[in-house]
């Protein structure tokens, strides 16, 4: 007589099944979903559910687990897990260009976020165009994305509250609109912090290259900026605050109106750090030396700031965790977790731009 399958062939079938699926949800590197719990400390189901939607695990452990996969590497193989789920794992990630190096930056959080919660990011740029903007979200949703992260939110737009209203998971990163879950620097703190150092170092006449209007970093360090001045009782000519593009070509030219004016500022503060050395470019130009003639700050603090010829003053922003933490939301929005926004605490790391004539 033939012997009928037993409940230990039954649970080998089980574990042999469980074997498989680990080795599916493999990254490319050959961690497995067994080394992470390992790692971690915890059951491979523990870990499992971790990554998965959080479900029964608590908080601590849940970072704890996150936190392995994301320095051993593991990615859940998303073709497996949306046969389980019946979600894609894809998330849609907006940005102007990836050009930009704090967008780029932003964007490697982003995806280590999302690879340690077992998805992938689809990156599309729009040129901070509406209609492009607009083209593209669509793409986006099409792929079957199963939420948004925007880093090129506009205030002049209605696309992102659209979304909202949609019942679309959406995330937004660096820059913030009202009503939306966002993750960003506290833009007001930062230009709060160079007026107070501009202030400290005598200077009443000053000059800001703030951005695009539509923008809430340029608006909001423009407006620490000069709410700061304005407290002190020294409040910032408007004639002396010009929007201008994100980039070292819209700086220089909105410093070459500044230094036009009679009498011209003694400082400049630039809202991001292209322009501020598109600021630096100016002065050199009009034969000024930036930290003597003029004192010059920027924002973000890219990496190049600091190896400039005169090394660039400029407002730290964390932007690769701004990223991790904005896909770690979003994540948690489409798996019905709720997410508050973020405003992380910038740092002036003061240099010879503004100093330079101590």
């Amino acid at each position: 007589m033939r012997r009928q399958p037993t409940d230990a062939g039954g649970s080998g079938d089980a574990r042999t099944s469980g074997r498989i699926r680990a080795s599916r949800d493999s990254a490319e590197n050959g961690v497995t979903l067994a080394d992470v719990a390992a790692d971690a400390g915890v059951h491979q189901s523990t870990a499992s559910r971790a990554l998965r939607d959080g479900a029964g695990v608590g908080s601590a452990t849940a970072d704890r687990v996150r936190e392995s996969a994301r320095r051993l590497g593991y990615v859940v193989n998303p073709a497996a897990s949306s046969l389980r789920t019946g979600r894609s794992r894809l998330l849609g990630v907006l940005v102007p260009r990836l050009t930009d190096i704090v967008l780029a930056t932003v964007y490697e959080g982003i995806e280590a976020g999302a690879a340690a919660a077992g998805y992938q990011a689809v990156v599309a740029n729009t040129g901070d165009d509406p209609a492009v903007q607009r083209a593209k979200v669509e793409r986006l949703l099409a792929l079957r994305v199963d939420g948004l992260l925007l880093g090129d939110a506009r205030g002049d737009t209605e696309l992102a509250s659209e979304l909202v209203a949609r019942g679309v998971p959406v995330v937004l990163v660096s820059r913030r609109l009202r009503g939306v879950t966002s993750f960003t620097c506290d833009d007001l703190v930062g230009g709060r912090l160079v007026a107070e150092h501009f202030m400290a170092l005598g200077h009443h006449r000053v000059g800001v290259v703030a951005g695009e209007p539509y923008a809430s970093t340029g608006v909001e360090r423009t407006k620490g900026f000069t709410d700061a001045y304005a407290k002190a009782g020294i409040p910032v000519d408007p004639r002396m605050i010009i929007n201008a593009p994100f980039d070292v070509h819209g700086g220089e030219r909105a410093a070459h109106r500044l230094l036009a004016s009679d009498p011209r500022p003694t400082a400049v503060f630039a809202v991001n750090d292209f322009a501020a050395i598109g600021v630096m470019g100016a002065l050199r130009a009009s034969c000024l030396v930036p930290g003597h003639d003029v004192a010059v700050a920027g924002f973000n603090d890219v990496p190049l700031s600091a190896q400039l010829p005169i090394p660039l003053t400029s407002v730290r922003s964390p932007m690769r965790d701004m990223g991790e933490r904005a896909a770690s939301a979003l994540v948690g929005m489409i798996e019905g977790r709720t997410a508050r926004s973020r405003r992380f605490t910038p740092e002036l790391m003061v240099r010879a731009s503004t100093t330079a004539a101590d």
